[in-house]
């Protein structure tokens, strides 16, 4: 037996754990930086399949590292896992199922013998929320991966994908009360001030690069309509496909807070609300190495390259590491986000792409372990990108 088949039998012969473990988080869901049991649990398993544990790491208490070391000599390559829920919905973009389809690739993979380097598995929390995995870098916690992988559930199969950089922006603006009626000319109002920067925002969309997204809430609009506001808040996403040009309009939008100030009579500050995402630069070298064992396990419909609109914090990964974030598909006419894609990654379909998926990511990594000219082509991509 080839050692690809010894890996998909190690897949088939764990199925109905990984299965249990994906349904047990899925129906047990919790927020970002707040998933005790989902991380507990899936450490739990790794520790029975003899990998060493490392909580808490890069001051997360909800992150962790498991290593299987074959030797200290060869490559180190990371599964990453998510496990953080959405408010309300649920596991309604999957994560209960990325956590488990990497964990079961390393520990499909730690049962081979004659590897050299290790298997990491990374517990990376609060995806939804910013992201855990902007923390884990600046922590440093990948500087000495070589490769970074992991699959996320969706309505296509897709090997490429990419990602928006994204700024979370609070604007908040003060004011002074006063009675809206009998003293309206004492008062400045807060919420006119975050009016006017709706405005602004919205003439300057015009005179910008089709890939930029732009998108806000009030949050806070005043208490009373007979009293003037005294505080407002709005909260914005800006988003576009490159880092730098992200930078020249999310300044622009400070400059347009500052005028809707200016107008209004309020005083502005701003700050991030959530951790900055970094757009996603895969790995075309690793995309096609996906790519080819997608089709080796039977998925043949593979979406053509795309790219996309969302944002991921695996985009801060693969801006210091080749990376991957690679799409398995759970059923037709899905979106995400939605009581449907979360019902759908407990689905008879979302099972066996959650095994698919396993087996892809197992041996993609197989292949980076015993492929040195792969594993070279990859780095040397990323160096020279």
């Amino acid at each position: 037996m080839n050692k690809k088949d010894f890996i998909l039998e190690n897949i088939e012969a764990i199925k109905d754990n990984l299965i249990e473990l994906n349904d047990k988080i899925g129906n047990n869901p919790e927020l970002g930086f707040k998933e005790y049991k989902a991380s507990r649990w899936l450490t739990e398993y790794l520790a029975r399949h003899d990998f060493s544990i490392k909580k808490g790491v890069g001051g997360l208490e909800t992150a962790f590292k498991a290593e299987y070391h074959y030797n200290n000599i060869g490559p180190k390559i990371a599964f990453l896992c998510e496990y953080d829920a959405l408010p309300n919905i649920g596991h309604g973009c999957g994560h209960n199922m990325i956590g488990v389809i990497s964990l079961g690739a390393a520990v499909a993979l730690s049962q081979l013998d004659n590897l050299t380097g290790s298997i990491e598995v990374i517990g990376c929390p609060g995806e939804e929320v910013g992201g855990g995995k902007v923390t884990l870098v600046k922590a440093g916690i990948f500087d000495d991966i070589d490769v970074a992988m992991m699959v996320h559930p969706a309505n296509k199969n897709r090997a490429y994908s990419t990602s928006l950089a994204i700024e979370a922006i609070k604007f908040i603006y003060h004011g002074q009360t006063a009675h809206a009626a009998s003293t309206p000319e004492k008062g400045v109002n807060a919420l006119d001030g975050v009016i006017q920067l709706f405005n602004g925002i919205n003439a300057m969309r015009e005179h910008l690069k089709d890939d930029v997204r732009i998108h806000g809430i009030i949050s806070k609009g005043g208490e009373s309509p007979n009293v003037v506001p005294e505080l407002a808040e709005a909260k914005f996403y800006f988003r576009a496909r490159e880092k730098e040009y992200l930078e020249e309009i999310v300044q622009k939008g400070k400059n347009i807070a500052e005028g809707a100030a200016q107008m209004t009579g309020c005083e502005v500050e701003w700050s991030n609300f959530e951790n900055s995402n970094d757009n996603l630069i895969p790995n075309e070298n690793l995309v096609s190495t996906f790519e080819d064992n997608l089709r080796l396990v039977g998925i043949n419909d593979i979406a053509k390259p795309e790219d996309s609109f969302g944002s991921t914090d695996m985009g801060n990964v693969s801006q210091v590491v080749p990376a991957i974030h690679p799409y398995i598909k759970i059923g037709d006419n899905l979106t995400g986000h939605t009581i449907e894609f979360r019902n759908a990654t407990m689905s008879n379909e979302g099972h066996q792409a959650l095994i698919k998926a396993a087996s892809v990511l197992a041996l993609t990594g197989f292949e980076l372990y015993s492929n040195q000219d792969l594993l070279r082509e990859v780095k040397d991509e990323f160096e020279n990108r």
